[in-house]
């Protein structure tokens, strides 16, 4: 049996090595090689890790501008990481930066010259795994800038990939929301909900957000307003930065849609899941974590909405802005993520460097312009 699945591993490797090499042709690369700034040609640096470390340094200072050629040269002279950072430059989307035809094309080069390194023993894996994640999320609308049209099945294949070889849990919430959708893939609620409820019981926040909403609205699983505050509040807590602002929506929708006595009897349900299902905060080892402002949230009564982990707050602020009836902060949404447990939803109803060891969700760096969950 573990000789089969070498053997399905070792085919799915080779399909997509295949795709990605269909993809990228010398046009592209030659197009990347043209790419660096002024600043990164006369800039001089000890050595390509000397210009990567200057290049993490300036990003957790808040100097991007610093940050580009460094991490441009490192990435000239192959260092993996500045690849992998300066890719990440360019696909945030809040950045000076961004620049989404220089991100696809850097991923697609480290995705294609990694795609079968040891997922177990080469912690560059985890990096790759977010390469192939990262080009999944551009092939589901395309990058006009390269003329690379939507193609929802490669988006699939690299979330597969990512998914099952690296068992990369991101590539897993995006590969679920695409077998709820069919995009790329036959329509599949059963696996889709499987994966949801497995991310949701490991602390992945995002399945977690996601399935909260899931069961608030009924959609492929049985009505449960209770289970959906309870999840949703435990998504909430266990949320990194970058992904409170759209998490948080989620939860204000159901907090505020849910009368007092509910929230009351929901909270021997979420003290439950918070052990079975919280986790502890992941730490930022490379330091680049924005400091996030918190928007200044109302029901539409006026009734203010605490979400977990946020400053108390009593009154509104300058910052805050009136959308749907409910105060939202006009600061842009970012991306993208029991009891009884929702364990399975009721389907009836090279090494790296010390530096960049550890925090792997984001580092600051906003993904591929993604903005809200894909519902």
């Amino acid at each position: 049996m573990r000789t089969l699945l070498l053997v399905l591993a070792e085919r799915r490797k080779l399909s997509v090595r295949r795709i990605l090499r269909s993809l990228v042709g010398v046009a592209l690369v030659s197009a990347l090689a043209t790419t660096s700034t002024q600043a990164a040609k006369n800039a001089q640096y000890a050595s390509p890790q000397a210009a990567f470390e200057q290049g993490i340094n300036a990003l957790r200072a808040g100097r991007p501008d610093i940050a580009l050629p460094a991490l441009e040269h490192a990435a000239s002279q192959g260092l993996f990481f500045g690849e992998f950072y300066l890719a990440r430059l360019f696909a945030d989307p809040t950045g000076p930066f961004t620049d989404h035809a220089k991100a696809y094309i850097l991923y697609q080069r480290l995705a294609d010259a990694h795609a079968d390194i040891d997922p177990d023993d080469d912690q560059r894996a985890p990096f790759v795994a977010k390469a192939f994640t990262a080009l999944a999320r551009y092939l589901t609308r395309g990058v006009p800038e390269l003329n690379v049209a939507a193609n929802p099945a490669r988006a699939a294949e690299y979330l597969h990939h990512a998914a099952t070889f690296f068992n990369d849990k991101d590539a897993q919430y995006e590969l679920a929301k695409l077998y709820l959708k069919g995009e790329g893939v036959p329509v599949d609620i059963r696996q889709a909900l499987h994966w949801l409820a497995v991310l949701t019981e490991q602390g992945h926040a995002s399945a977690q957000a996601f399935l909260a909403d899931l069961y608030w609205r009924g959609e492929y699983v049985e009505k449960s307003p209770l289970r959906a505050f309870a999840l949703v509040t435990v998504a909430v807590e266990n949320a990194p930065a970058h992904e409170r602002i759209w998490i948080e929506d989620i939860y204000q929708n159901i907090y505020c849609g849910l009368p007092d006595d509910e929230r009351e009897s929901a909270k021997g349900l979420i003290q439950f899941w918070r052990k079975q299902y919280g986790r502890a905060p992941e730490i930022d080892t490379i330091g680049l974590s924005r400091l996030q402002i918190g928007p200044i949230r109302t029901c539409s009564n006026g009734e203010l909405v605490q979400a977990p982990g946020q400053p108390t707050q009593t009154t509104r602020t300058h910052a805050s802005a009136t959308v749907d009836s409910v105060t939202t902060s006009s600061f842009g949404r970012t991306e993208p993520e029991v009891g009884a447990p929702p364990a399975q939803p009721n389907l009836a109803s090279g090494n790296a460097p010390a530096v960049v060891q550890g925090n792997m969700a984001g580092v600051a760096l906003r993904e591929v312009g993604d903005t809200t969950p894909t519902q």
